[in-house]
């Protein structure tokens, strides 16, 4: 039996991907790749990082 993670991508370009990984002891983890750097994420996190790219757009 596999006690790794569970992943899922959620979305992914050319040179970009952003995954999630459901871990054994219930954490969701999430990860940006850009390139050969690897950003990771918990869920509190994630949430704020997502909150300031919705800033970004909104920028001029």
């Amino acid at each position: 039996m596999d006690n790794g993670p569970l992943t899922n991508t959620l979305s992914e370009t050319s040179n970009y991907m952003a995954w999630k990984a459901d871990e054994p002891d219930g954490e969701t983890t999430y990860h940006l790749e850009l390139n050969n750097i690897t950003l990771h994420f918990f869920k509190e996190e994630w949430v704020e990082f997502l909150e300031l790219i919705a800033n970004l757009t909104k920028t001029k």
